[in-house]
């Protein structure tokens, strides 16, 4: 049994770029052309003024006593000064922690905790609520998009001279953080992930190819290591402009793909639903659209369909595979041959294999097992953690993703489902995404979420969470899943229907809450 490399050849990875040197490289040859415009007020950066900007936020940082090695918190909606302050930390040396801006008082401790952060940058009301709640104490200096007292404004940074502008920072590509976000915290306690300078360059290296210039939304948050490494790296680098939006709003959305021209859309499975099947999206103009992507979950190969019909101008729908560990993605859709389903094939550089989920003995082609990665992509490690950082990387280099995983014999793969999220049924393994994927093409179904219901018998039934369009119901949703699956597989745990589905920010189903509402119940029933 083979482990597989990538169908695409090897690319070069520069070994001694920073990660802003790397992403800033052409910025010269763009000069004036937009690098990010926001969606709402039409305000705008070119790639000269971006490149401007972010010197003069490095050097005003380091007349404050910012230096390297120092770590500091992004707690920030997506707004266009998101990467000036990422790439700018980056230029000195430092380590940036970029946060949920929703996070809770209680997370958002904890997070400061543990990164150590001596600064923070957010915006005025985050301030207040953050000094209120009386979780900055190890904090230096807090910085904000405006005005707010016991703040400094932003502005004054980027209002720099510039002198303080480092020509001569010793920073190792290799070993240095550049960044740390955290963990989604979807199957357990949010952990700092060590990202290096040669983790993102190598992301943006084996992805990225320079072509024709695209204009790409984005909604995805910027604190997520997708938009991080993608957004704020692979599009820069190769001179796309991005429309940012600081929050997904329907009519917004589709507006801003109509009025800019959008061409590419990288999105997560609720964007691509909504546009498969929200009847809103027939009043705009989204002929100019030529490409969606998508990722943070998988993706039925029903809705890849149902979104290609939906908009004929489509060329491509694809999906990829990856994760915070993996500094962005290690399996990508190749645009001229796409595999509805899939999510295409091991980019260059890495080295990817099956194992079983009992003995660990590596499997072959269609054969489900836990998916495991090696090479430049994979991070450094877990902050202060060093048992968590040994049960994901083995000592032979690999990451153990936990997610199920096979590869057909044209090697592309498919995601099957979460290790910690298979049901348990009899002695069978239920995936919930096959269920899900196999829901969601029910067309009085918007939306769905499958989780594993204890049982005394079987150990755990199969239930469905629905948000339903019209008079479907419980019965007849069944009935349909029954015809579909082998026998272990029927929702035998019941159909609940629900308002929405309870998902992170990236658009991952937070099982988590489902399990914690079915608990609940159960415990009022008994009472």
């Amino acid at each position: 049994m083979a482990i597989i490399r990538s169908k695409w050849p090897d690319v070069n990875i520069p070994e001694n770029l920073t990660w802003t040197e790397f992403a800033f490289q052409y910025f010269d040859k763009y000069g004036d052309r937009p690098a990010i415009i926001d969606a709402y007020s039409g305000r705008f950066y070119t790639y000269s003024q971006l490149k401007d900007q972010t010197h003069r936020f490095s050097s005003g940082l380091s007349k404050r006593g910012f230096k390297k090695g120092d770590v500091i918190a992004i707690l920030l909606p997506n707004v266009l000064e998101y990467p000036i302050i990422f790439h700018g930390v980056s230029i000195l040396g430092g380590v940036t922690a970029p946060l949920n801006p929703h996070c809770s008082h209680e997370e958002l401790s904890h997070y400061l905790k543990i990164s150590r952060a001596k600064f923070l940058v957010t915006i005025p009301p985050l301030a207040k609520k953050a000094f209120s709640a009386g979780v900055l104490k190890g904090i230096c200096s807090v910085f904000v998009i405006g005005q707010s007292e016991n703040c400094e404004s932003i502005s004054s940074l980027l209002s720099d001279d510039g002198s303080a502008f480092p020509r001569d920072m010793k920073i190792n590509p290799k070993e240095d953080v550049v960044t740390l976000p955290f963990s989604s915290g979807t199957t357990g306690a949010s952990k700092g992930v060590m990202l290096t300078h040669y983790n993102l360059v190598a992301q943006i290296r084996v992805l990225f190819r320079h072509g024709d210039p695209e204009t790409v939304i984005n909604v995805t948050p910027l604190f997520a290591t997708y938009a991080l490494s993608i957004i704020m790296g692979g599009h820069f680098h190769v001179g796309n402009t991005i429309v940012l939006l600081s929050r997904f709003e329907p009519s917004t959305f589709l507006q801003a793909i109509q009025d800019y021209k959008v061409t590419h859309a990288p999105l997560v499975p609720p964007l691509v639903l909504f546009l498969a099947k929200h009847p809103l999206v027939d009043k705009f103009d989204l002929s100019s659209l030529k490409s969606i992507s998508s990722g943070a979950a998988p993706l039925s190969r029903e809705m890849e369909i149902a979104v290609a019909k939906r908009i004929p101008s489509l060329e491509t729908v694809g999906q990829g595979f990856g994760m915070t560990e993996l500094s962005g993605q290690s399996h990508h859709a190749p645009r001229d041959k796409i595999v509805p389903g899939s999510v295409g094939f091991l980019l260059p550089n890495l080295e990817c294999k099956i194992i079983d989920l009992d003995t660990g003995k590596t499997l072959g082609p269609n054969q489900d097992g836990e998916m495991c990665i090696r090479g430049p992509i994979v991070m450094k490690g877990y902050l202060n953690n060093p048992e968590a950082t040994a049960r994901t990387i083995d000592s032979h280099g690999w990451l153990h993703t936990g997610d199920i995983a096979h590869y057909d014999r044209d090697e592309y793969f498919f995601i099957v489902g979460r290790l910690k999220e298979l049901i348990k049924y009899k002695g069978f393994q239920v995936p919930p995404a096959e269920l899900e994927a196999i829901l969601i093409a029910h067309p009085n179904i918007d939306d769905v979420a499958v989780i594993g219901v204890p049982d005394i018998e079987a150990g755990e039934l199969p239930k469905a969470f629905v948000v339903r369009r019209g008079n479907v119901t419980a019965e007849e949703i069944m009935a349909f899943v029954a015809k579909k699956v082998q026998p272990q597989k029927k929702l035998r745990g019941g159909v609940e229907f629900v308002d929405q589905i309870p998902k992170s920010a990236s658009g991952k189903i937070l099982r988590r809450m489902l399990r914690k509402h079915v608990e609940a119940k159960s415990s009022r029933a008994k009472l």
